[in-house]
């Protein structure tokens, strides 16, 4: 028997280009970063101390939860969307508490996708979204999003469905271009969903990170979705806590059953502190969270301003939410993947190769401002330096 033999699901992936970069970085050295999505703000306080005290008090922090996350946690998130997204859910029966916002997704995709199903993804498209797909053996068909805007083409994505489409995975805000998809595109998507009869797998990670105005729809709100919608929801993001590894999951209970098995034989439970942490998160003062997003669009207008700086070097469309530009490069024809490696080379900064986000993303670069003025300043220093040299 060939013991390295690989399975034909983990063959089909790829390490995605995100996470590769900064390792590449690392053996560089003195890099600095305009890649990997992970925001620069500390932990707030409140949440730290709130850990600390059941650590230190409550022999359950170090244990198990139920499978289905803290009883305690489950309530605090439904009444967390039923306040900001008029979402009703049952914490018993229609909320699962995750090893953050991608354990969420993956357990979804595989619980919805078959061998060979055809999945629609609005491109450019997370690359881990791509991943999952292809780790359920589904096909991933990417439709364009507008050039000029990177809005929903809900009439493409039409035209893109088949006998064999059986989902459609939407994030948004959007990860990688920082659009916020219009209300009535994602309206208009539900609708898609329920007469072709698809399931939505919407991606809310970045739900409070919108900067023009106010937050988008969410699809479960809407009469109808309830059925043709899982939302992936996350704290990672919006409360500074991307190590913990928390999220979480909302389905009605006829798909929440099924993805019960995924997560039982994954993870079992979300950790105990994380979700101790989660829970402080939703009790504690709201102020941090604004703090923060104002702090982003500050970062999001200086980002701006140093592509600006740099002429005709790029063009982008100007993000209104998460932290991520894409804009495309016109100094090189080179693919992205090359131009990226030029750069890590040669400035010494970290960004990650459009290519990563589908055929769509090709000649472009996915910046993050989630890193502080300093380093933002910094990195486009460099970048200007070395298109001079």
């Amino acid at each position: 028997m060939n013991q390295k033999r690989v399975s034909r699901r983990v063959s089909r992936i790829e390490i995605s280009a995100t996470k590769e970069m900064p390792i590449l970085a690392d053996r560089i050295g003195g890099c600095v970063s305009l890649g990997q999505g992970i925001p620069s703000f500390a932990t707030p306080p409140h949440i730290i101390e709130a850990v600390c005290a059941a650590l230190r008090d409550d022999p359950r922090a170090g244990k198990y939860s139920l499978q289905t996350g803290m009883p305690e946690l489950r309530s605090a998130i439904a009444s967390h969307l039923l306040a900001a997204k008029a979402v009703e859910r049952d914490p018993e029966k229609e909320i699962l508490v995750t090893v953050g916002g991608m354990e969420a997704l993956l357990a979804a995709i595989l619980t919805v996708v078959e061998r060979g199903d055809e999945v629609l993804l609005p491109s450019p498209t997370y690359a881990s979204h791509i991943e999952q797909v292809l780790l359920a053996e589904g096909v991933p068909v990417f439709v364009p999003l507008r050039k000029e805007d990177w809005g929903l083409d809900v009439d493409a994505m039409e035209r893109a469905i088949t006998p064999g489409t059986r989902a459609i995975v939407v994030c948004n805000p959007s990860n990688p271009t920082g659009a916020v998809f219009a209300d009535r595109e994602m309206r208009a998507m539900g609708d898609l969903a329920r007469r072709h009869g698809l399931v939505i797998i919407s991606d809310e990670t970045y739900d409070a990170l919108v900067f023009d105005g106010p937050p988008p729809v969410s699809l479960e709100s809407v009469a109808g979705m309830k059925e043709h919608v899982i939302t992936v929801g996350s704290f990672s993001k919006k409360y500074a806590l991307t190590g913990w590894r928390v999220g979480w999951l909302t389905a009605s209970p006829v798909w929440m059953e099924q993805i019960m098995k995924v997560h039982d034989a994954s993870a079992i439970c979300a950790p105990t502190p994380a979700q101790i942490a989660a829970l402080a998160a939703l009790r504690g003062p709201s102020s941090c969270v604004e703090e923060m997003r104002q702090a982003l669009r500050r970062r999001r207008d200086l980002c701006c301003e140093r592509l600006d700086a740099l002429g005709d070097a790029f063009s982008y469309v100007r993000p209104g939410g998460a932290f991520y530009v894409m804009p495309r490069y016109h100094f090189s024809i080179a693919p992205s993947r090359q131009v990226a490696l030029d750069i890590l080379h040669g400035a010494r900064v970290i960004t990650v190769p459009g290519s990563n986000y589908g055929a769509q993303g090709e000649g472009h670069l996915r910046l993050s401002f989630g890193g502080d003025e300093d380093e933002i300043n910094q990195a486009f220093d460099r970048i200007g330096s070395w298109l001079k040299s």
